[in-house]
């Protein structure tokens, strides 16, 4: 889901700051969606929240407590006029119009969304993988620090 055909550059929203739907998730998780924001920001990408639903694989994590956080670009949602401003793609269509169908395969990938986002993901990996801190409150065991990495270093 990081590289619908008419995509946006959705961050799942951890501490609720769109004051929309379901409200924050887990303690954690919005260290999580800064981690996300940070990187888009010094890519110079615009990027949106969007809402905990549930309708994803991190459901039961929030479900039973545990922080989560991630990307989405867009499923059967119709996207507006603003966000094709912003995006680019068609106003009045569906983010992946095929979205749970059969055409739903890798012709129907949006290239750039899927290297914007696989960097974004990467990022965010070795963010949480030298420490944990933000999202945990415990002290990493790698001497990385969060905010180490300029907006020169990433490529």
């Amino acid at each position: 889901m990081i590289a619908s055909p008419n995509h946006v550059f959705f961050i799942l929203d951890g501490d609720d700051s769109d004051l929309v739907g379901a409200g924050a998730g887990p303690t954690g998780s919005a260290a999580i969606e800064k981690v996300f924001e940070t990187y888009y920001s010094m890519r110079g990408h615009p990027f949106k929240g969007t809402d905990f639903t549930g309708r994803s694989d991190y459901g039961p994590f929030i479900a039973a407590g545990i922080p989560a956080g991630g990307l989405f670009t867009g499923a059967e949602g119709i996207k507006s006029a603003a966000e094709a401003a912003s995006w680019g793609g068609t106003a009045g269509i569906a983010y992946d119009p095929c979205y749970h169908q059969a055409c739903d395969t890798y012709a129907n990938v949006n290239d750039f969304a899927l290297d914007v986002n696989a960097d974004a993901v990467a990022y965010a990996v070795l963010q949480f993988a030298m420490n944990t801190q933000a999202v945990n409150g415990r002290r990493g065991k790698g001497n990385f620090k969060p905010d180490h990495w300029g907006p020169d270093a990433i490529r």
